[in-house]
């Protein structure tokens, strides 16, 4: 399926993420034991068979840098095509002070790369969406379906504030909703296919009128002059958006079936190389229902909780319900329930950190507390 370019966008529009977004954008978050956000929509793609991928970066990038490399672990290290990362789009008088606009003004940045495109159709994605997409499927749904946009949806009932709604009948999309109340319809995953050559269109017609949305000047002004197709996604879609939103999806991946659905062997998730020994539990050492990556040592007690590589938990220690990013050292005694903890986070002996279901509490990296 060498039809088919990807378009990645990585930015920071997000201001609930707290500490989890003060050094990396949303694409870049860790998640699942051992993957970033960003490995599921590129592995996407390249189970597509997609050769071609742009990423185009805003701000707090340079975590996103270190973790895709030359696209090597995503088959992606080409001579000719392959990943390409693209440059900021959004000039900055000083650093944050300008705010994203909007898709539109993203592609408008990178038009002349646009140019150099070699497929006759494009993804776009959110490089924060965490799904196993059957990409290919929805290829072939859209070129059969004749569409000039297919824009594909989940249909289950989580919600988000900021989200684009689609009313939807027949296979085909009949109004565009966002900032609603109480949204309605179906919830869009901010993945589209649209023709190489109508998005050139578009980005050009929107730029020479100063538009810049893509759901308000693309979606909703043209909903009646375009044909919008859909494509319903009944499985798993998480988007990064929130602290809340983080730590309920993550805890998700406990569930054994939604867990196999998400990593499903068809369509294996791709993610940059660990290089880790396997993980080291004690004699007295308890791990019980949790999801635990290489190169941890457990000689403490761990429930309901993800590790990420080299996470420490000493004897005596209790970690409950919590995220632990790489690195993390959970000294003698300590007590965690309900806790994010960044990158190189130490917790010392004897200390107990308490946050709630409802609120989690994110400790920062490389916070000694």
């Amino acid at each position: 399926m060498n039809g088919l370019h990807g378009i990645i966008f990585s930015y920071e529009r997000r201001n609930e993420l707290q500490e989890l977004g003060r050094i990396r954008s949303s694409a870049s978050l860790p998640f699942g034991g051992r993957y970033r956000a960003v490995d599921f929509p590129l592995s996407n793609l390249v189970n597509a068979g997609c050769t071609d991928v742009g990423i185009v970066l805003h701000g707090r990038y340079q975590s996103l840098l270190d973790h895709l490399g030359t696209g090597k672990d995503w088959d992606l290290s080409r001579k000719r095509g392959g990943l390409r990362m693209l440059p900021p789009f959004n000039y900055q008088q000083s650093w944050g002070v300008m705010p994203f606009r909007g898709t539109v003004e993203a592609l408008a940045g990178v038009r002349s790369y646009l140019d150099t495109i070699r497929q006759d159709y494009v993804v776009l994605m959110d490089g924060d969406l965490v799904a196993n997409l059957p990409l290919s499927d929805i290829y072939e749904s859209h070129l059969r379906s004749g569409a000039d946009i297919t824009v594909v949806c989940g249909n289950d009932s989580f919600e988000t504030d900021d989200g684009t709604y689609f009313e939807i009948s027949d296979g085909r999309v009949k109004e565009v909703l966002f900032n609603l109340h109480r949204p309605r319809g179906y919830r869009g995953l901010e993945v589209y296919i649209i023709s190489t050559r109508l998005l050139k269109e578009l980005v050009d017609e929107c730029t020479a009128r100063d538009q810049f949305s893509w759901r308000r000047d693309v979606l909703q002004a043209r909903k009646d002059s375009l044909y919008f197709g859909s494509y319903i996604w009944s499985g798993f879609a998480a988007q990064m958006r929130s602290v809340k939103e983080y730590y309920d999806r993550s805890m998700q991946l406990l569930d054994p079936v939604i867990r196999a659905e998400l990593f499903t062997p068809a369509r294996p998730i791709r993610a940059k190389a660990t290089d880790k020994p396997s993980t080291y539990v004690g004699h007295e050492g308890v791990c019980v229902n949790s999801v635990v990556s290489d190169g941890c040592r457990i000689e403490g007690v761990v429930q309901n909780s993800i590790l990420f590589a080299g996470v420490t938990v000493e004897p005596g220690a209790v970690v409950r319900d919590c995220v632990l990013f790489k690195g993390t050292t959970v000294r003698r005694g300590a007590k965690l329930s309900y806790l994010i903890c960044d990158k190189d986070v130490e917790v010392q002996a004897d200390r107990t950190l308490m946050g709630h279901a409802t609120y989690p509490i994110v400790v920062a990296k490389g916070t000694i507390v």
